[in-house]
């Protein structure tokens, strides 16, 4: 069983930067891929960000070139930094673990609780 909580959410106004942080209790944290996702109010949920165990990233379109993930794996965590945040970025964030090279969302097993993020003058 894997644990993940996420820290790091906020009130930002639009143009800011936040730095998302997910935190893992998998004894070898290594070896997952590691996914931020978000879900908006009545929105569907979307993948943001993902990393694999060998730290190749890909990202959804609309936060190219604004938000970088990235993994220490000695501290066993995730980071989303966001920067140049609009109020369409506004959503809770989560992070997932799963143990495929790139997994689809149904393939994450281990999601974290989630922490607000809001772009907002």
């Amino acid at each position: 069983q894997v644990q993940l909580v996420e820290s790091g959410g906020g009130l930002v106004q639009p143009g800011g930067s936040l730095r998302l942080s997910c935190a893992a209790s998998a004894t070898i944290f290594s070896i997952y891929a590691m996914g931020w996702y978000r879900q908006a109010p009545g929105k569907q949920r979307e993948l943001v960000a993902v990393i694999t165990s060998g730290s190749s990233t890909n990202y959804a379109d609309s936060v190219k070139g604004r938000f970088t993930i990235s993994r220490d794996n000695a501290k066993k965590t995730v980071y989303l930094q966001m920067n140049s945040l609009k109020p369409e970025d506004t959503a809770v964030y989560y992070c997932a673990a799963g143990s495929k090279l790139v997994p689809t969302s149904d393939e994450y097993s281990y999601w974290g609780q989630g922490t607000q993020v809001t772009v907002s003058s």
